[in-house]
This record gives structure tokens, C-alpha cells and sequence, in this order.
């Protein structure tokens, strides 16, 4: 009977903090999306830019922003389900049953690493996805001469046509460069015969100009093909490096394996993954630190939240996740400074989370 009993107790539990957590989850993504959807609105007749386009900007980009905002949802959602259940007294009486405070926080943990499971699935492929799509459109409305494709960046260069399989950021003290990574360049004749091509293995802008490295140049003429191999190539490009910025998908909108491929192709050029590492373990690490900090926000619902109105609870809760977000920015900031390894640097804020959690429910579980 009190097996039966706690069972039901973990239901009450489990369904009170799912529908608070899917509350919070839609108005926090869709104030988020609503947001960025007025910014678009903006943009409406650049290079074409329409008002379908910022819409199907918006839905391309809504899987991403739901994975986003998932942790703040169920640290938020956890602490108001448990909340509004110490205010009806609910929690007072699990007590009085015999459920310890390390088991109800288990409880409502349960639910939501039921959805954590799905929401990291969907952060790394419909989010990625999405977010290809969505740079495609921005891409063409910032420049009617370059695009985006499956197939990476294309643009027109008077009569040359450039394709290059990826864009990487990479940070050079203060500023922000792009590296393509697989470049060719297409260049034809007036009657649209293809008259020159060449690849090299990336391209990089110093500041004032491309510079091409390991170049094979085929040229085709009417005595057939002539083909030259160069180490480094300056690139006679007008290709704007300030737009391709703004065309690299942020390191974080990544997939694990599209970071993984990028870091490892920095590794193998002797440079630093930087920001693809922070972001790669970022996200390795997404479903333990969620379900961490939702446990280390249970407390409060124990605590003087009994006698607290929805307000108190809601305002807490806003507290904690903004300031989860600053902590664990400024660790992660601080690693990467003092050359902690990335790892270790997205492991310190939730190994913080972790003792002062253990401290807690040992005290007074």
C-alpha cells in the first residue's frame, strides 16, 4: 500500500512539474522567436528579402531556440511545479509519508530527463538542420551575389563563380576571421565557357587580401589542359570577408559532429579549436548540467517558498537561471584564458552545482 501510495505520489508529482515546464518552455521560446521576428521585419525588401522569407526564417529556427531555452524552462518549470505543490501543502503531507526531499527532487528530475533525451536529439539534428536552412536566407539577404547550399558557400565574383565545402571563425586576437576550408573557383569565358579552374585546400583574408594554399590550377585551352600545382596563391578575389562573417553559423548551432569535424581539421592545421571546442563539450555536457541545476533548485521549494506566491517563485526562478547563465559563461571564459582544457572548463560551474547540491540533501534530506 505505500509502494502503491508513493507511486501516485511520484505521478502527482512527475505530471504537476511537466505541465509547469511546458508552459514556461513555450512563452520563453516564443517571446524569443516573437523577438526576432520583429528584427526581420526590418530587413524586408533587401536583396529580396520578403516577409515569407522572415517567416520561414523564424519556423526554420524554432527547434534550435527550444533547445536553447530547454534548461532555463525546466529550472523555471521545476521550481513553480514543486512551488504551487508546498503552497497547496502537498509537499508538507509527501513528507509526512515518508518521501525525503532527495526523492520528491528525484521525482520531478525524472520527467524532465525523460524530455532532456528528446530535446538533445532534436539539438543535433533538426536544430543543425533548421539553422542551415535559416542561414541561407540570411546569407542571400545580406548579398544577392552569394548564397548557401548543402554543398556549402557559393558566390559570384565577376566571371567567377567560387564554391567552398565550409566557412570556419577563427579568432586572431581581438578580431574575427573566416577560413574556407575546399575552395574552387570556376572562371569563364565571355560566352560562358569555363576557361580556368583552380582548388586549393583553403583561403584565408589576411586584411588585404585572399591567400589560397596547396593550389592546383587547370587551365583549358584549345591545345587541351595545363595544370600547375602553387604552395600559396594570392586570389585576385572582391569576395567582402566582413559579409562571409556573417554568413559562418555560430560554433554553438552546431552539431557534435560538424564541431567535431571542424576541430579536428583545426587540430590537423596546427591551430586552435577554440570556440568549436567550448561549444562541442557545451554541448556534451547540455543534459548533465540541466538536470544538475534543476536538482539544485529543488531546495527552494522546500525552503520559505511554502508561504510564497506564484510571483516569488517565478521571480526566483528567473534569478537563478540568469545567473547560472553568467557563472557558467565567466568559468568557461575564465578556462579558456588560463588554457584549462575545454572540458574542464564547461565541468567546473556544474561541479560547484554539484557540491553545493550534495551539501544540501545530506543536511537536511
Amino acid at each position: 500500500m505505500a509502494s502503491l501510495t508513493i507511486k501516485r505520489a511520484d505521478r502527482l508529482i512527475g505530471m504537476t512539474v511537466l505541465g509547469t515546464l511546458l508552459l514556461v518552455w513555450l512563452v520563453l521560446t516564443g517571446f524569443d522567436a516573437l523577438t526576432q521576428f520583429v528584427r526581420q521585419l526590418g530587413n524586408i525588401g533587401k536583396n529580396g528579402f520578403t516577409l515569407y522569407d522572415a517567416i520561414a526564417y523564424i519556423m526554420l529556427t524554432v527547434p534550435r531556440r527550444l533547445y536553447q531555452m530547454f534548461s532555463n524552462a525546466a529550472l523555471i518549470g521545476g521550481l513553480l511545479g514543486l512551488g504551487s505543490l508546498a503552497a497547496t501543502g502537498e509537499l508538507t503531507a509527501l513528507r509526512a509519508a515518508g518521501m525525503s526531499k532527495l526523492r520528491i527532487a528525484a521525482s520531478a528530475a525524472g520527467v524532465i530527463a525523460v524530455l532532456t533525451v528528446g530535446v538533445v536529439v532534436m539539438g543535433e539534428t533538426a536544430g543543425p538542420y533548421g539553422d542551415q536552412h535559416a542561414q541561407a536566407i540570411q546569407v542571400r539577404m545580406r548579398s544577392s551575389n552569394l548564397g548557401a547550399t548543402s554543398s556549402g558557400l557559393w558566390a559570384r565574383d565577376g566571371g567567377k563563380i567560387i564554391n567552398a565545402k565550409s566557412a570556419i571563425a577563427l579568432q586572431d586576437g581581438d578580431r574575427t576571421t573566416v577560413k574556407l576550408v575546399d575552395v574552387r573557383v570556376y572562371t569563364f569565358t565571355a560566352d560562358g565557357q569555363v576557361q580556368e579552374f583552380s582548388h586549393g585546400d583553403s583561403a584565408i583574408h589576411d586584411g588585404n587580401r585572399w591567400i589560397m594554399t596547396n593550389v592546383r590550377n587547370t587551365t583549358l585551352d584549345d591545345k587541351g589542359t595545363h595544370a600547375t600545382q602553387q604552395a600559396t596563391q594570392t586570389w585576385a578575389s572582391h569576395l567582402n570577408p566582413h559579409v562571409l562573417e556573417q554568413s559562418v553559423i555560430h560554433p554553438e548551432y552546431l552539431s557534435m559532429a560538424d564541431l567535431r569535424r571542424n576541430m579536428r581539421y583545426l587540430e590537423a592545421n596546427g591551430q586552435n579549436p577554440g570556440a568549436y571546442a567550448v561549444a562541442f563539450w557545451g554541448r556534451a555536457l547540455f543534459a548533465v548540467n540541466t538536470l544538475i541545476l534543476v536538482l539544485c533548485a529543488m531546495p527552494f521549494a522546500f525552503g520559505s517558498l511554502r508561504s510564497g506566491g506564484f510571483g516569488k517563485r517565478l521571480f526566483l526562478g528567473v534569478i537563478m537561471a540568469i545567473g547560472w547563465y553568467f557563472l557558467q559563461g565567466a568559468m568557461v571564459n575564465f578556462g579558456t584564458v588560463y588554457g584549462l582544457p575545454p572540458l574542464l572548463a564547461n565541468l567546473l560551474p556544474t561541479s560547484l552545482l554539484v557540491i553545493g547540491a550534495l551539501t544540501y540533501f545530506r543536511r537536511f534530506g
